[in-house]
């Protein structure tokens, strides 16, 4: 993986702002445009930054890693690290999820097993929902995409890693996101469980991760897909 340099970033900028060149064949660009389009990247890599030092606190703290250990590898102090990260992430037991979804989680686990992974993404809960028929494969089928289509691709992008124990496996930030959409969603229907058709909607609300691109690739529209009605 190559990661983009400065040039990169700054022809980014030009291609994404529209008033980069004023019209009329004036010299000097939009300089606060530019600005304004080159503030809105730099918050989106910094997102994405966190969210990938997150993802290694929340498994240094499962596999046993105090905090004044995890602040000293980024350079800070105890509390300041705390501070940042101590927020718990909630768990989700079984008893929140439909009979369906628990079978789905199943199929999450067994492939990340399989594939050495020793964390949960997006990749792993797409692939777990279209294994078998449930409400999210009806709900695309519904939306005119193949949950086959869907299943073979991420599969695709599910790489071998190399973990050995995979007893204690820690969802992505992306994942929890998804989760929480999920949980949402559900109350807002007067359900106390989660269904698999609402951590399908909450996968492609993210907006990022393998799961989103999967599904954006499979022409979804994540918007059109949450006006569907529950149990498509």
């Amino acid at each position: 993986m190559t990661l983009p340099d400065l040039d990169d970033l700054i022809a980014e900028v030009d291609r994404r702002c529209d008033t980069a060149h004023r019209p009329g064949g004036q010299e000097q660009p939009d300089w606060l445009a530019l600005l304004t389009v080159a503030a809105q990247l730099a918050g989106q890599l910094q997102a994405l930054a966190d969210d990938l030092v997150e993802d290694y606190v929340e498994h240094c703290r499962m596999h046993g890693n105090s905090w004044t250990d995890i602040g000293t590898s980024l350079g800070v102090t105890r509390q300041a690290v705390q501070q940042r990260f101590h927020a718990p992430h909630k768990r989700y037991s079984p008893e929140t999820m439909t009979d369906d979804l628990r079978q789905a989680m199943v199929h999450v686990k067994q492939t990340a097993v399989h594939h050495r992974n020793n964390y949960i993404g997006t990749e792993h809960l797409l692939w777990g929902l279209t294994a078998q028929d449930n409400s999210a494969t009806r709900l695309l089928q519904t939306a005119g995409v193949s949950p086959e289509t869907v299943h073979q691709s991420v599969g695709t992008r599910l790489s071998m890693g190399a973990s050995q124990a995979a007893e204690r496996i820690a969802w992505t930030p992306y994942s929890r996101k998804a989760i929480d959409i999920a949980e949402a969603r559900s109350k807002q229907h007067g359900s106390d469980r989660i269904d698999c058709e609402d951590l399908l909607i909450g996968l492609a609300q993210v907006g990022r991760g393998v799961a989103a691109d999967v599904l954006t690739e499979a022409g979804l529209d994540p918007a059109a897909l949450d006006t569907m009605p529950a149990g498509a």
